[in-house]
């Protein structure tokens, strides 16, 4: 069952969703185009700039599960705002912390409260949005990323370059409190999802969730297209400046002009998605999506216009996939549960950046003059995971078609 919104409230309710998106979407991306100013300013190497990464992701997958433990039990639009509200603080505590170690902790603590919402969000868009419409949903949503990379990057990186590295995550709790004030005005309330039906225990609906084949398809198909994306994503900044030699001060355009253009593919592929088919949209994306995984791990060096390509091409196709993808994703859960079942789908995701980030960092090293070794090799296992999740989709089933 999905709340009717007329097409105002539902263009306003995308809106905030997609505003909230872009906060802590930039609070995770901010972190690769950082890594060279985090480690010169804190004197960290490699293996520490991962662990800052990966800790978002360890423990966003931590509070899914717990979220699923009780997601299900309030009104989505209460404990999104909560979670959000939290969240804004632990991006502050980011901004103050006195070194590496207090920093580690509170990117911890903002991944915790980013896991939750990210899932409450997908949740939302599949309560609200009819199944019709619900790709080219997913699709407004998901340009919060696009956005953040034309802009939030750019900017967060001018802001570090200026102010120092603090001066991005006070930016983001800002940018936080404003989007809470939008959110108590133009979210609607939804819970259709509360029932009188009683859970025996905490847990009942996650078993519920975990004990139906088709919920569980989906999740390892998640996992699949989230853990060929993040072996590259994490060391691509690294790699284009020390392997590629793209110049610092050139890394804000790789960023603007990959965002640029996956804000205007975001809304085609959803458009396309809902009228040709989920998952042979997923496909045909995903199957586009291995050539710049291969040209972005296995290129040397080049001119900026060169990166370019290649580097739009990985923004667009990458990020692209996960449009349709999440759409079937969503659209797998049976409608009572979605809110638990996209908690444990926000933890596997979770869980499959942090493994990716964690196997990529022990497949490449830095030689002597600082330039990644291995990197091929990173590529190969994405492909293989990319392979793999395009055969894998055609076993999910869609019940959210009626929902």
């Amino acid at each position: 069952m999905t709340t009717e919104l007329s097409p105002r409230a539902e263009r306003f309710f995308l809106l905030t969703l997609a505003g909230i998106q872009f906060s802590h979407v930039l609070d995770f991306v901010i972190m690769m185009p950082l890594g060279p100013i985090l480690m010169s300013a804190l004197g960290i190497g490699t293996h520490e700039f991962g662990l800052l990464v990966a800790s978002y992701s360890f423990s966003a997958a931590a509070s899914g599960i717990l979220a699923a433990t009780f997601v299900d039990l309030f009104e989505r639009k209460r404990l999104l705002l909560i979670g959000f509200a939290l969240f804004a603080l632990a991006t502050l505590a980011c901004g103050l912390a006195p070194g590496y170690s207090m920093l580690l902790l509170a990117r911890g603590m903002a991944g915790v409260f980013g896991g939750i919402m990210g899932a409450l969000i997908h949740t939302m868009i599949a309560d609200a949005i009819p199944f019709s419409r619900r790709a080219r949903a997913s699709g407004i949503v998901s340009s919060a990323f696009s956005i953040s990379t034309i802009a939030g990057v750019p900017l967060s990186l001018w802001l570090a370059n200026h102010f120092g590295w603090r001066a991005p995550f006070m930016f983001i709790a800002a940018l936080s409190a404003v989007f809470i004030v939008i959110g108590l005005r133009f979210l609607p309330e939804l819970r259709h999802h509360l029932g009188e039906e009683k859970r025996a225990h905490l847990l009942s609906a996650t078993f519920s969730v975990l004990g139906d084949a088709n919920h569980r398809h989906a999740l390892l198909f998640s996992a699949l297209v989230i853990f060929s994306g993040f072996t590259v994503i994490p060391y691509i900044t690294v790699y284009a400046v020390n392997n590629v030699g793209i110049a610092l001060v050139q890394v804000p355009i790789i960023y603007l002009v990959g965002g640029s253009a996956t804000f205007i593919s975001a809304r085609l592929i959803g458009h396309w998605a809902d009228k040709h088919g989920k998952v042979e949209v997923y496909r045909r994306v995903a199957w586009l999506a291995l050539l710049p995984l291969l040209l972005v791990t296995h290129v040397g060096a080049l001119p900026l216009w060169g990166w370019l390509i290649c580097s739009t091409s990985f923004f667009v196709l990458i990020s692209g996939r996960m449009i349709p993808a999440m759409a079937v994703i969503a659209s797998a859960a049976q409608p009572k549960l979605r809110g638990t079942f996209m908690s444990l789908n926000g933890t596997v995701q979770s869980l499959a950046m942090g493994l990716a980030t964690t196997l990529a960092g022990f497949l490449i090293t830095l030689d002597a003059s600082g330039r990644i070794v291995g990197y091929p090799l990173v590529g190969y296992v994405a492909v293989a995971a990319n392979l793999i999740a395009i055969w894998f989709v055609a076993r999910i089933v869609m019940h959210g078609r009626h929902s």
